[in-house]
């Protein structure tokens, strides 16, 4: 027993003493800690705020309040070390090893975030944009380093990686999507007086932008149609509940005109001859 409490006191004098000899330090170094978190995060909110204020991109306002809070953490757990006395020169060194032999094996996702930095940098499109590449579309949700966030009419989230963006032909059609078809009319039919008609629909329905405006003309002629071609500005974010809607008003239109969608027709010929058994 008086061993135990030998041991015991021998072990609460260490502690005393380790306390007395840095105490001092570690309150310091977490004073520091608490002061250069809250000044971190004050950083970053001016810079963000002044941003805003000069009405710069949202997508490069973030990066660089998340740039100021980052680098004044830095700072701050530099100083914080240096109150223990520990020298960062070793850290450094060994950052750098390890940074170099991660580079290898993390090449993919460090050119996403190369490539990510580089978008936010030169904003080929911002947030709210309709971006088509490598075969998707979707309006433009958030822009990280990593990857760009797009989001579908159906309310499909769809991730593509920022390596895959850069270097690649993109169509940025901003906020609205191009309505592209066709629509034949019997070559009986007034073709002027189906056209006006259709421009008629485009120009009252709410989903189709005034400017630029919408174009209706005769794109070609068919087999059995004369082909009326349509281009009209939609909303991305309601693409093809737009287009639904300015067909269906278009056909009621038509039909009530009396104007008809004709059906294909083949007209076949019987030569002479034998009819076969």
């Amino acid at each position: 027993m008086p061993e135990e409490i030998d041991t015991l006191q021998s072990v609460m004098d260490q502690v005393t003493a380790f306390f007395i000899a840095y105490g001092f330090q570690i309150l310091g170094a977490v004073i520091i800690l608490l002061v250069g978190f809250r000044l971190a995060g004050w950083a970053g909110n001016a810079v963000l705020a002044l941003c805003q204020r000069r009405e710069l991109d949202i997508t490069l306002a973030k990066f660089f309040a998340g740039v100021t809070r980052l680098t004044v953490l830095v700072f701050v757990v530099i100083i914080a070390m240096g109150k223990f006395g520990i020298s960062i020169a070793p850290f450094i060194a060994a950052l750098g090893a390890v940074a170099f032999g991660s580079s290898l094996a993390l090449q993919g996702p460090l050119s996403n975030y190369g490539a990510g930095l580089g978008i936010i940098l030169t904003r080929p499109f911002a947030v709210g944009d309709t971006l088509r590449v490598r075969g998707v579309t979707g309006v433009v949700e958030e822009i990280r380093l990593g990857a760009t966030f797009l989001r579908t009419e159906d309310g499909e989230t769809i991730i593509v990686p920022n390596g895959k963006i850069a270097g690649e032909v993109l169509t940025n059609s901003y906020h609205h999507t191009v309505v592209e078809q066709t629509l034949g009319i019997a070559y009986d039919a007034d073709p002027g007086r189906a056209i006006d008609l259709v421009e008629g629909v485009l120009a009252e329905h709410p989903g189709v932008t005034a400017e630029p405006a919408p174009q209706v003309g005769i794109h070609d002629f068919g087999d059995s149609a004369i082909l009326l071609g349509l281009r009209y500005w939609a909303p991305t974010e309601r693409y093809h509940q737009t287009r639904y809607a300015v067909n269906r008003e278009i056909h009621q239109a038509l039909k009530e005109e009396g104007i008809t969608i004709p059906c294909p027709q083949r007209e076949v010929r019987l030569l002479g001859g034998e009819t076969p058994p």
